[in-house]
């Protein structure tokens, strides 16, 4: 009994408690002053919260949306998949985005990410590197309007390096070193150029892509170089045939200028290691035949028995820029020259005339120690000799 009465006490007294404070709030606004009209002050109407603008996606166009785009990727329409896509976004652009909205988005973006996978997969190159750089065109083209171009790029590029090293691979190697090496210049600089005019048509507003073009063009020329060198270097051979193919590889990577492309400085750079080592070589080679004929030195004038003679040795040092070999010429077929002296003439100026068609800034002490070097050892022998 004692229990209830407690129970009873202390629930009256929360009643009471309850009344009072209520009482405390009405006395208090009753004290407080007037608050102005909601609907006058403009900072409570900024934090009231609009009521959310219902979005009219009852079109039939709307409603069909996410079946048109199923059917559209299925029969490879992509353009007009692409295109009701930017329909769809136009229309949503001042809208709201209720909830219905967001509903419409998520089945949405379940296409688009189906329609961009078909497209990467339309970018392998199992799929296009028949048609070249133009077959692309059309996958990339629908990438760059879906938001993708940075993976349109990358893709593209990936797909002509493939492209470019399945050609090299292709190239039969016959016949002579320099009869192929034109082809494979034609080969790799003429895909080159195309897929340069294919790049600057597909990413012309894309130009933060360009950058990733000239790293792809290095890579490329990289390739080409490597079947290059392994060809004319690695074969060993002769100094003229190397210079003749470096000269034809030159020719054809200054077209790339054509369209503001310039790779020659690359080109040289990737070239210089086995260029140095060939003309170390070849300087080898002359300064043994040097030393060679020297050992076998008579120092007596030659006789060339005939006119004929004369004459084609008059032509050979003409040929290698000597206009006044006539002044050592004598009676009869006389020359006041030594056989040794008139061998190392010719050799020197034959490796002049194919090290300077191999020349470019970056061999220029290579060449001067060269010949410094070849010289020295013909002056050392007349040296040797006088005493």
């Amino acid at each position: 009994k004692i229990k209830k009465e407690w129970l009873q006490f202390l629930e009256d007294a929360k009643k009471n408690k309850v009344l009072n404070e209520e009482s405390k709030k009405d006395a208090a606004a009753l004290c407080s002053p007037t608050v102005a009209d909601v609907s006058r002050n403009p900072f409570l109407n900024a934090e009231k919260p609009a009521e959310e603008e219902e979005v009219d996606l009852s079109l039939e166009w709307i409603q069909d949306l996410p079946e048109d785009l199923d059917v559209c990727i299925a029969q490879r329409h992509f353009e007009a998949a692409v295109d009701l896509l930017d329909n769809l976004n136009s229309y949503l652009q001042d809208k709201p985005s209720s909830h219905s909205v967001q509903e419409l988005k998520a089945k949405i973006d379940v296409r688009v990410r189906q329609l961009t996978d078909v497209l990467v997969f339309e970018l392998s190159p199992d799929r296009s590197l028949r048609g070249g750089p133009k077959a692309t065109r059309r996958a990339v083209s629908q990438l760059i309007r879906l938001g993708q171009s940075t993976k349109a790029c990358e893709l593209f590029l990936k797909n002509r390096a493939v492209a470019v090293h399945t050609a090299i691979r292709q190239l039969r190697i016959e016949g002579a070193t320099l009869l192929y090496i034109h082809k494979l210049c034609n080969v790799f600089f003429t895909s080159m150029l195309e897929t340069a005019k294919e790049f600057e048509m597909d990413f012309a507003i894309n130009i933060g892509c360009y950058s990733a073009f000239i790293v792809w063009s290095r890579s490329a020329l990289k390739m080409f170089v490597d079947a290059f060198s392994k060809q004319v270097f690695d074969s060993k051979e002769s100094l003229s045939t190397a210079a003749e193919c470096v000269k034809v590889a030159k020719e054809h990577c200054k077209q790339l200028s054509e369209i503001g492309l310039d790779l020659t400085f690359i080109l040289h750079s990737f070239l210089v290691k086995d260029i140095k080592a060939a003309l170390q070589s070849n300087k080898d080679i002359i300064i043994e035949a040097t030393k060679h004929r020297n050992s076998e030195e008579m120092w007596r004038k030659m006789n060339l028995m005939t006119p004929e003679a004369l004459g084609k040795l008059k032509e050979e040092m003409r040929n290698c820029c000597i206009n006044s070999f006539d002044q050592y010429t004598g009676e009869d077929c006389w020359v006041n020259l030594s056989y040794t002296v008139v061998a190392f003439t010719k050799q020197i100026m034959a490796f002049l005339e194919e090290a300077l068609k191999l020349y470019f800034p970056e061999l220029h002490m290579i060449l001067l120690e060269s010949l410094m070097e070849i010289i020295l050892v013909s002056i050392q022998h007349v040296d040797y000799s006088l005493r």
